[in-house]
């Protein structure tokens, strides 16, 4: 049965072919994955590797937590289930209201208007 791991602390610069040549070390690895921005596409610091067996994890674990890679010292432990989260809004699923300097409302759709009235010269 396979293991995943969690692997933080990376360099920047980190791609996923450096990550599964160190891994390698330890055991068969069966998926490597370096997070990404979705904007920007630049590395978030941390990854995930997917070792064949829980022999192979545990080797990972001894031998990389701790390492130092590019100055950096790596955090390798096992991989805890994502937490769920409200995908908007509050802890309760509702959405968020109001916000903004605007009156409230949406900010890609100007809000409610009260900025612009100030500048009417029919005051």
């Amino acid at each position: 049965m396979s293991t995943k791991l969690y692997v933080g602390n990376l360099p920047y610069s980190t791609t996923v072919e450096d990550l599964r040549s160190l891994f390698e070390e330890a055991g068969e690895i069966v998926s490597v994955t370096v997070i990404t921005d979705r904007e920007t596409g630049r590395s978030k610091g941390f990854g995930f590797v997917e070792m064949a067996s829980e022999e192979g994890a545990e080797e990972a674990i001894k031998r990389f937590n701790g390492w130092s890679l590019d100055k950096r010292v790596l955090t390798v432990n096992e991989a805890r289930p994502r937490e769920e989260r409200p995908r908007y809004g509050d802890s309760s699923g509702r959405p968020r209201s109001g916000g903004g300097y605007s009156g409230g409302g949406d900010r890609n759709r100007g809000g409610g208007g009260y900025r612009n009235d100030r500048n009417n010269s029919d005051y």
